[in-house]
């Protein structure tokens, strides 16, 4: 077979589809086709000769999930450079046995130091050293008649290749197609059909329907224009990839493997890209099961707070319907290992659930108080704390609470504080109090704390003592720990469990939660009583710009100017512009600015709980979030201004 392809970028349009592109580099596509040919006997073996590097010998994964590379090659917003690389891999594929429904193959792993081996039966060809053992190769055969092909040694795994869409006919098709009229067009139906089908987001739905582009984590995708095109934003596409993270590559071949028609000139025909995301839709949910579609109100609020810990569809499923989530039904056992660094946390299914841990008391009061009475996420969140702390109070959950400052934290020192009792299970020395365990660094300059949460109790001592030790810093998950337990979660609990707001309406606004406290401050100064509320806004929030303050009060921009108005004429507010403040009006006195933090009034900083910078003119660390629940806070607000706080 002749080769003609410039296949060194190759692995740049397969990124998503491949785990890295270490072992992908030019001579991908000869590798493949000398292994097609050395296994259907075209060309003799060369003795102890390798057949090429390609992808590592990853490259066999394709073998029945060629079809996810061929809706790539096809879907519009793959970069021209990039398609024509992919339709010269599916050249190449089409004229293999791996294009042949046919073919008797098998993939697998075998212990030999032999490349080929070929007989009547069949033929067995290497494609590289297994990963984790070089006296190992991963390998291909393909069997002739009904005897097994020759083996090239002792076989640790093998398995039957997949068989889905993507036989030579329907590739030589497609990418005749292609060639001929372009990509197949772009339909945003199709999207909508996606997401409704799956309860996917638009923009991970817009994604899978490209072939999940930039997939991996060196590629940034969509570009502006493509963004344009497929109607959604920066935020959301960034979104959107890591809704998708949770597919790792194979899930992603598997999900794309056979949802192509199988005449593929169905895809350039009206309303073949919705029958396209219908398949996608039934692969989906047959593996991942179906999630109501979230109302757009609610992914809108959900982007502010989503991160690469969780997606805004993830936040939605949590709380929607939190029994399906294993991270707050099954409880984490978790001990302690040793290595070179020193202690650390091991334990199936740890590492989610902490990561889930430390989000929950920001998610927890941004649904309190960002979302309206009535909202799904905002009513799950009293059954998400109820599991949560079902979790925590597990004998056999241990987390990790912090460390401790540089200082001296020898074994000695770190027993004279939690007593001469050691932990078990690991071979390093150890100070266990029974809540905490003190495992000390290798030169003994700092410790790093765990904890039982199961065996913490306020009233203890101990847990005195492991707040007191732990800094100030990295101890995520003792504070998320300590705030679910708290004062200030359970009566957040209370209020939403109550339904103490009406449905439709924000915590936000104090009208809603404290309308006589609106009306003592409208007497106090004279004011209307949206002015009067906007003032307690002012006065209380951490980040009242405009569009919240619109959403929160459902105001109309020029209801929303007349009450800034009015402020401004009683003297109670200045007007100005502020970097990333977002609104026009403001307390007078101090600003402290902040680059990645909220920037906000220096006179509310104490009331929130923020640290600033020691001449109070940014905003140094802020642990988020509202202090307690938001008609205590508007009434403290209010309580500080009529006390005279200076400004």
């Amino acid at each position: 077979m002749t080769i003609n392809a410039d296949d060194e970028q190759l692995p740049y349009a397969l990124y998503g589809l491949i785990d890295a592109t270490g072992h992908w580099r030019a001579g991908t596509l000869r590798a493949i086709a000398l292994t097609a040919d050395l296994l259907t006997g075209k060309v003799a073996p060369a003795e102890d000769a390798p057949p090429g590097t390609a992808g590592g010998g990853t490259w066999t994964r394709f073998i029945g999930r060629i079809g996810a590379v061929a809706l790539r090659a096809a879907a519009p917003f793959t970069q021209e450079e990039h398609r024509e690389r992919l339709l010269a891999f599916l050249d190449t594929w089409a004229a293999t046995p791996f294009a042949d429904p046919r073919a008797r193959l098998r993939v697998g792993v075998v212990a030999t130091d032999s490349w080929v081996s070929r007989d009547d039966n069949g033929a067995a060809v290497a494609t590289y050293w297994h990963f984790s053992n070089r006296n190992h190769r991963t390998f291909v055969d393909l069997r002739y008649g009904e005897q097994p092909p020759p083996s090239l040694g002792p076989v640790v795994e093998v398995n039957d290749v997949p068989r889905g869409w993507g036989s030579a006919g329907q590739l030589r098709t497609l990418t005749e197609l292609i060639r001929e009229r372009g990509p197949m067009p772009w339909d945003p139906a199709a999207v909508k059909e996606l997401t409704e089908g799956t309860g996917m987001s638009r923009a991970a739905a817009a994604l899978v329907l490209a072939g999940v582009p930039g997939a991996g984590y060196t590629r940034s995708f969509p570009d502006a224009t493509e963004r344009k095109v497929m109607g959604i934003t920066t935020a959301e596409a960034d979104d959107a990839r890591t809704e998708l993270r949770r597919l790792d590559t194979a899930a992603r071949l598997d999900l794309l493997a056979d949802v192509l028609p199988a005449d593929p000139a169905e895809l350039w025909e009206p309303g073949g890209a919705v029958t396209l995301a219908r398949r996608i839709a039934e692969q989906w949910c047959g593996r991942h099961g179906r999630r109501v579609p979230m109302p757009e109100a609610t992914f809108a609020a959900a982007l502010k707070v989503a991160d690469q810990s969780m997606s805004a569809a993830e936040i939605w499923a949590t709380f929607t319907t939190p029994a399906a989530d294993t991270r707050l039904t099954r409880d984490v056992d978790t001990s302690l290992r040793r290595n070179e660094h020193g202690c650390f946390l091991r334990g199936e299914g740890h590492l989610p659930f902490d990561e889930l841990l430390c989000s929950m008391p920001r998610l927890i009061r941004w649904a309190y108080g960002e979302l309206p009475a009535g909202d799904p996420v905002r009513a799950g969140v009293p059954e998400v704390v109820r599991l949560m702390r079902e979790r925590l109070s597990h004998p056999g959950l241990l987390l990790h609470a912090g460390s401790t400052p540089h200082g001296d934290h020898s074994i000695e020192v770190l027993r004279h504080t939690f007593g001469h009792a050691s932990y078990p299970l690991v071979d390093h020395p150890t100070a266990d109090d029974g809540l905490s365990i003190a495992a000390p660094s290798e030169d003994g300059r700092y410790a790093r704390i765990f904890f039982r949460p199961a065996c913490h109790d306020d009233g203890d001592e101990r847990a005195r003592l492991l707040s007191a030790v732990v800094s100030p810093y990295g101890d995520r998950s003792l504070r998320a720990f300590q705030w679910l337990r708290g004062e200030a979660c359970e009566r957040i609990v209370e209020r939403i469990r109550t339904g103490a707001l009406p449905d439709g309406r924000y915590e936000s606004d104090p009208r809603a939660v404290l309308p006589d406290l609106v009306r003592r401050v409208a007497e106090r100064h004279t004011l209307t009583e949206d002015a009067a509320t906007l003032y307690l806004q002012l006065l209380a929030l951490p980040n009242p710009n405009d569009a919240n303050i619109r959403t929160w009060n459902g105001w109309k921009a020029p209801r929303h100017r007349q009450a800034m108005t009015a402020l401004v004429d009683a003297a109670l507010v200045v007007q100005d512009k502020r970097s990333r403040a977002g609104r026009t009006v403001f307390l007078p006195g101090g600003w402290a600015s902040a680059k990645k933090l909220t920037p906000m009034e220096t006179w509310k900083a104490d009331l929130l709980g923020v640290t600033l910078s020691y001449d109070r003119s940014e905003v140094r660390n802020w642990r988020g979030g509202l202090p307690g629940t938001l008609p205590d806070l508007f009434t403290q607000a209010w309580q500080r201004a009529e006390n005279g706080h200076p400004f």
